[in-house]
């Protein structure tokens, strides 16, 4: 198996401006996503970005980077302009690494790339999740959930809490969730180039538009989604200053 992984990274964010580039122990967050991917098993890393700051700073430590347009409306068009530049081929898998995910497993980018591979050319997308414990979490309109099939598709992602447990939660959504039914989708992606291609080329539907997650796209065409169980814990990326102090304290407490 061979793989590519792209790392979009968009300067502008409304709260955290010039976001890949905030110094985490040290280092700027885009250098510290690059150097997670680059322990993975993948044959390349690039980074793709639309901000000249950024491109400068990834050349400064020596890593693979690509200026794309700035009117892309998410990652996915970033990470496809990229695979149409470098004429990657139809078949080929490319790992969708956010940009803002400086503690990135490697072991998870590798198992991504593997179960699309495994998967065989019927499936064109998979991607990870992990068991939710808590109530809060099931609650929290910033962590997406999936429900899946019995073989591991997708039946849907969604910010409300789901599935609903009828006779569980009669008296609300209780703080420690009985069983293991529920699941927090992990946003790291594996396309082959012809679904990122055909992903990005449908306008967005109804249900993405209305619970704002993209993926949403894939299901509302009739695609399937394969969702695994990460083999490492996945944290949480950075979107606030408050999420960049708790990755800086993890980076102190075991530092590379």
């Amino acid at each position: 198996m061979s793989f590519r992984v792209v790392i979009p990274a968009r300067y502008a964010s409304t709260r955290l401006p010039g976001k890949p580039l905030i110094d985490l122990a040290g280092k700027p967050m885009i250098r510290r996503v690059v150097e997670q991917a680059r322990q993975s098993a993948a044959t390349s890393v690039v980074v793709a970005t639309d901000d000249e700051r950024v491109l400068a700073a990834v050349r400064a430590f020596g890593g693979d980077v690509q200026m794309t347009s700035a009117r892309h409306a998410s990652g996915s068009d970033r990470v496809m302009e990229v695979a149409r530049a470098r004429r990657w081929a139809e078949d080929e898998i490319v790992v969708n690494v956010q940009g803002d995910e400086p503690l990135v497993p490697p072991a998870a980018i590798d198992q991504v790339a593997a179960a699309l591979a495994s998967a065989g050319h019927g499936c064109g997308v998979a991607t990870l999740c992990e068991p939710l414990r808590t109530g809060s979490e099931l609650r929290d309109a910033n962590v997406v959930k999936v429900a899946m099939a019995a073989d591991g598709r997708a039946l849907y992602f969604s910010r409300a809490p789901l599935p609903w447990s009828r006779q569980g939660f009669e008296g609300g959504v209780p703080q420690a969730l009985p069983g293991d039914l529920w699941r927090r989708h992990i946003g790291i992606y594996a396309y082959r180039v012809a679904a990122l291609r055909e992903f990005v080329a449908w306008p967005p539907g109804r249900l993405e538009q209305a619970e704002a997650l993209e993926q949403l796209r894939l299901l509302e065409n009739g695609r399937g989604v394969l969702v695994r169980d990460a083999v490492a814990p996945v944290p949480g990326g950075v979107d606030t200053p408050a999420d960049a102090e708790r990755v800086r304290a993890l980076l102190r407490a075991s530092p590379a």
